[in-house]
């Protein structure tokens, strides 16, 4: 079946590119129109995952250059910024805090404080997820360093397959809610959304914006989680396994203490860049470059490099490209004008109502996060464009919806990270039971939470 669905997706790609490049479109240029031909044949590749998407990313990348849509400089813009540094920082810091043992360490000593029960479980790894996103920025390396540590508890407490199922699970869930809370929470796609609307937005800006309603969200979904995922039996948790476990990793050594300097450093950088003028970007890639030098750092070395994903950063950049190229070459203004309603909803909440119902509706189409957010941000900045509200709106609340969305692990990366024994050996039928429900949980999000917090922080005044 994969197999066939790749072809077919190769098939129908080229065959939506060539019907788009060869149509009568009134109102769009050549640039554009091509524009649009390259970029939904992406998209359906994307979507069929006819190959890795750093493959078709590339493709996209070339093709764009070589048919002349945009100059170079234009199309591959994202690696001007400090957006792919930031990016490219955080997959190497989040290396050195699992090679280190530092992560593992703290995970070890918040488990045995405070894990009592299956309940007290569940709590603890959103707790762990919110403090790790603070040190690791990016959420399948907290992840995975969160199941390596709940694998003791399971064992250790004897703890049944239906209910181990229910804590993996727990581990992958939370990263989605939580790594919306810090601009680094997830350093690949929460700065994409930031790049694409075209406003400099600071961490402790973020924080102000996303942070309440994602800790909220997060506070809902661990609830939610709680109620129906519940235990088979009680469950007695046995320390001592743990215990023996932190005590295996002996007494902290230099590297985790350097380590530890490093990313406290990161932090307090990360939340004073509106003070001291320097993107975290910039920041990220410098804390991580000091982790590799001597005396220093000896954190990094030569093999760490191949933590950081290619294809990932490929993917962003075609991302990003879709949107601004999209944007010079009048594609995004005329899907917008003629996909969307002719009217702009004037009420705030109609507006995030339907910015949330598009964006739910597409990637459901699409399953794919970033996909999805290249198309659905630039058209809805250039559909709200007469509004005179700032870009950051219909940005931030796509965002939301996308990026808190999912009913099929693929339709998520966290999610689909994490699924099979080997992972965190729940199933497509964990992801469908908490991901139907949690549509409700987005418009809350959207319509009834960042809605009125905006309106008071004054985000929709014109």
């Amino acid at each position: 079946m994969g197999k066939n669905k790749a072809k077919i997706g190769f098939i129908l790609g080229i065959i939506v590119a060539v019907l788009i490049g060869m149509a009568d479109i009134p109102g769009l240029a050549r640039s554009g129109q091509i524009c649009m031909a390259l970029s939904f044949m992406t998209v359906i590749f994307w979507g069929f995952q006819i190959a890795q998407p750093g493959y078709t990313s590339a493709l996209y990348l070339v093709l764009l250059a070589v048919f002349g849509v945009e100059k170079p400089g234009l199309i591959f813009s994202t690696w001007t910024t400090s957006m792919m540094f930031l990016i490219i920082g955080a997959y190497l810091i989040a290396g050195a805090v699992k090679d280190s043992g530092l992560g593992e360490r703290i995970a070890y000593k918040f488990i045995i404080s405070f894990v009592t029960s299956f309940k007290s479980i569940i709590v603890a790894i959103f707790a762990l997820t919110f403090i790790l996103s603070l040190l690791i920025p990016h959420p399948w390396p907290r992840a995975f360093l969160i199941m390596s540590v709940m694998a003791v508890v399971i064992k250790s407490a004897n703890i049944p397959r239906e209910d181990a199922v229910k804590i993996g699970f727990t581990v992958f869930a939370s990263s989605v809610p939580v790594s919306l809370i810090f601009l680094t929470g997830d350093a690949a796609i929460s700065p994409l959304a930031i790049q694409q609307a075209g406003v400099p937005v600071g961490w402790l800006e973020w924080f102000k914006l996303m942070g309440p309603p994602s800790i909220i969200v997060s506070i809902i979904t661990c609830f939610m989680i709680l109620f129906l995922f519940k235990p088979t039996q009680e469950i007695q948790i046995n320390k001592d396994d743990m215990r023996q476990k932190l005590a295996g990793l002996g007494p902290m050594s230099g590297k985790e203490k350097r380590t530890a300097f490093w990313i406290t450093l990161a932090i307090l950088l990360w939340m004073t860049d509106s003070m001291h003028g320097i993107e975290i970007g910039w920041v990220t890639i410098v804390i991580a470059v000091a982790m590799s030098m001597p005396l220093i750092g000896e954190i990094l070395t030569p093999a760490s490099w191949s933590g950081v994903p290619l294809h990932v950063l490929l993917f962003l950049t075609a991302a990003v490209a879709i949107g601004r190229v999209g944007g010079s070459t009048g594609m995004n203004t005329w899907i917008a004008q003629t996909v969307l309603p002719s009217t702009v909803p004037t009420d705030p909440y109609i507006l995030a109502a339907f910015i949330a119902t598009v964006s739910i509706v597409i990637h459901m189409l699409l399953g794919s996060v970033i996909a999805v957010m290249g198309i659905v941000i630039p058209a809805m900045i250039a559909f709200t464009s007469q509004m005179g509200i700032t870009p950051l709106v219909p940005a931030l609340l796509a965002y939301s919806a996308v990026a808190s969305h999912y009913v099929l692990p693929f339709q998520h990366l966290n999610m689909l990270v994490g699924l099979g024994d080997d992972n965190g050996m729940y199933t497509q039928k964990e992801t469908i039971r908490l991901g139907i429900p949690f549509i409700i949980v987005i418009y809350i999000m959207t319509v009834v939470i960042e809605v009125p917090y905006w309106t008071m922080l004054g985000l929709f005044d014109k």
